[in-house]
């Protein structure tokens, strides 16, 4: 019996795919460090083993993923290679099972996760749906015919997928560490666009993507009127937003969304163009998009009392300016009020004037020390540099968090990728 073992396992995408594979009936297992992670949880519902790093997880028929955090010098692959096992890195193991299913790869510099979750639920009503979400969330489908997966961009990642279809979102620059400049982060786009086999669905509201090349058609959505898919006549509603959809100028439907902000439209309509050309039906459509529940980390919202606390993923400038846009179209009359992290020097330092651009935008702010991994060149930066550009801004740590009370109507925004929701808990533990 051939046993996948994961190492690195606690990672969102590697612990989605043991929970797929799982799913279907593989035998999985996998290691990682010793610390609790949050998408640990879902593997321990499912009864998947993790153990503990160490050569001695490594046994005969075993095929071993890699995570892209650990290189030929970690000691289970070193242990794995001495056996004469196959070693896979999480990217090209994927590339090769998704090839099974028709695939469906979901990119972009923003709203991959959100829109992954959106395109499973819909497509997944329709036919048996496969899907693996960033967020750690994966699932495998008995007789699935579709494999929807988030494709990551970083280090090019996405290059080794080659799809049937492939939205993408939105091309922007980020990860300083990496890529040079946004240029660098287009080619790596329009590379990825020569590798899809059947059609791309690209926002043609984005200056970039309306420039990809491909051997394949590219249906645009967005709200321009030049998009094949075009939004129209936005409304706020008590349920979220509602929205007409026109294909290519006639009236196709009018749907309505549960999550607020100009972005979450957006992702509705790329999964509305991906359903379209796969015959999915305006009322199914209708009625699933309707019914999403959100996907971890993005907009997660607490209540206590007049207090809103809402957990969110949120570390370039542009997403931390749409989740401030979403909470001031859904909670009008209440103050906003962001709690910040920045995740990684570079990041920091290459976007400092646009993180306080976008948390400007917010009636009051606080921020908590830079997230950074051992590994990174710091430099002289501190959070001071970026507190210095926001007006009555204040740094905050765990111990000070029940200075929040003081925002007794407000939306707080507990905004970041490090390890922000540890400022969160510390607040409701106060308020508890």
């Amino acid at each position: 019996m051939t046993v996948y073992h994961f190492v690195g396992i606690k990672g969102s995408g590697m612990s989605a795919l043991a929970q797929v594979m799982h799913d279907m009936n593989y035998t999985v297992q996998g290691s990682d460090v010793e610390k609790v992670f949050f998408t640990q949880k879902p593997l321990e519902e499912k009864g998947i083993k993790i153990l503990p790093f160490s050569a001695e997880n490594i046994e005969e028929n075993q095929v071993i993923i890699s995570s892209a955090a650990y290189k030929d010098d970690h000691v289970e692959i070193q242990r794995a290679r001495e056996m004469g096992l196959d070693v896979y890195p999480y990217p090209i193991f994927l590339g090769e099972f998704i090839k099974k299913f028709t695939n469906i790869a979901v990119t972009g510099a923003h709203g991959k996760t959100s829109t992954t979750g959106l395109l499973a639920h819909v497509l997944g009503e329709a036919q048996p749906t496969s899907f693996l979400i960033g967020d750690g969330t994966g699932k495998g489908a008995q007789d699935s015919k579709y494999f929807v997966f988030e494709a990551c961009e970083y280090r090019r990642h996405f290059l080794n997928y080659t799809p049937d279809y492939c939205i993408m979102t939105n091309i922007d620059f980020d990860h300083p560490d990496y890529f040079k400049d946004v240029e660098d982060v287009y080619t790596a786009f329009q590379e990825m666009a020569m590798q899809v086999n059947k059609a791309i669905v690209a926002c043609g509201d984005d200056q970039y993507l309306q420039q990809i090349q491909a051997n394949v058609p590219v249906v645009f959505y967005g709200f321009g009127e030049h998009n094949d898919f075009q939004g129209r006549n936005l409304q706020v509603t008590e349920s979220g937003l509602s929205f007409d959809v026109f294909v290519r100028n006639n009236f196709y439907g009018t749907f309505t969304i549960p999550g607020y902000g100009k972005h979450n439209v957006l992702n509705a309509l790329s999964v509305i163009a991906l359903c379209h050309y796969e015959n999915v039906s305006a009322e199914v459509l209708s009625e699933h998009l309707a019914t999403f529940q959100g996907v971890k980390r993005r907009f997660s919202e607490t209540f206590f009392k007049d207090q809103v606390l809402i957990d969110d993923y949120a570390h370039h400038p542009t997403e931390i300016y749409a989740t401030i846009d979403a909470s001031r179209q859904k909670y009008m009359e209440k103050e906003i009020v962001a709690i910040f992290q920045p995740h990684t020097f570079t990041r920091t330092k290459a976007f400092l004037g646009e993180f306080a651009n976008s948390l400007n935008q917010a009636d009051k702010v606080y921020l908590c020390d830079i997230f950074g991994s051992a590994r990174e060149e710091r430099g002289n930066l501190t959070i001071n540099d970026l507190k210095d550009l926001i007006p009555n801004s204040e740094v905050i740590d765990e111990n000070e968090v029940e200075k929040l009370k003081q925002h007794d109507n407000g939306v707080l925004l507990f905004m970041g990728a490090g390890d922000i929701q540890k400022f969160q808990k510390a607040y409701e533990e106060v308020l508890k």
